[in-house]
């Protein structure tokens, strides 16, 4: 496997439509980054759940997957369902986070996701941050539209452990849904490990990548 690494970023945005989709996608790999690198500042933001049960287990679980960080977060209270509905507050949204944050990388929902607030989300995240790297995370679903992803974060087992205990612990309004399980995320992270000779890992799409390979 080619391995490109430019070490630990000192700035993070995240971003989900939905609470606990950040954790579900790229939990793995926020604990990662933070544990190797105390006090990085993770600014986050969630479009929809505010100002109920599950803001309270999204700042909760924000906090838990980004250990000794600088965590700014936000969940809004947009409709779960018809973000694109509510486009011109979630373009907002975005573009204020845009303008007080310089980071390194970006955690997003994939542009082809089959869910709408997902998707609407990941497009309008590609126009404000033009320049940055964005990595599109996977969100296991019903719809069935997971990919062929083209880059990959390895998890240690503890790491990939540590993430299915905190998606237990920090989300309990989900433990009902039928695919909220420890076989579903160690799985997936499972078949994501075996395509990048790893045990564990989390995979992303990418849509733009510039290379400085001349130093």
């Amino acid at each position: 496997m080619i391995r490109l690494g430019a070490g630990p970023p000192d700035r993070i945005v995240a971003v989900g439509a939905h609470c606990d989709d950040i954790a579900i996608g790229a939990g793995g790999t926020l604990l990662t980054m933070c544990r190797a690198r105390p006090g990085v500042r993770v600014d986050a933001l969630v479009l929809t759940g505010g100002g109920g049960e599950r803001e309270q287990e999204e700042l909760g679980a924000l906090a838990a997957f980004c250990p000794g960080a600088d965590l700014r977060a936000a969940v809004l209270k947009l409709p779960d369902g018809r973000v694109p509905a509510s486009w011109a507050e979630a373009k907002a949204a975005v573009e204020e986070l845009r303008g007080r944050t310089e980071p390194e990388v970006v955690l997003a929902p994939r542009t082809d996701d089959a869910h709408q607030d997902h998707r609407g989300l990941a497009k309008l995240v590609t126009t404000a941050f033009r320049d940055h790297l964005v990595l599109g995370y996977e969100i296991v679903k019903w719809d069935g539209d997971l990919g062929r992803p083209v880059a990959y974060q390895p998890l240690s087992p503890e790491t990939a452990e540590s993430k299915v205990r905190l998606l237990q612990r920090h989300y309990p309004s989900q433990r009902h849904r039928p695919w909220y399980d420890r076989e579903a995320f160690l799985g997936l992270a499972r078949i994501r490990g075996i395509e990048c000779h790893a045990h564990y890992a989390e995979a992303f799409a990418v849509t733009k990548l510039t290379l400085n390979l001349g130093g």
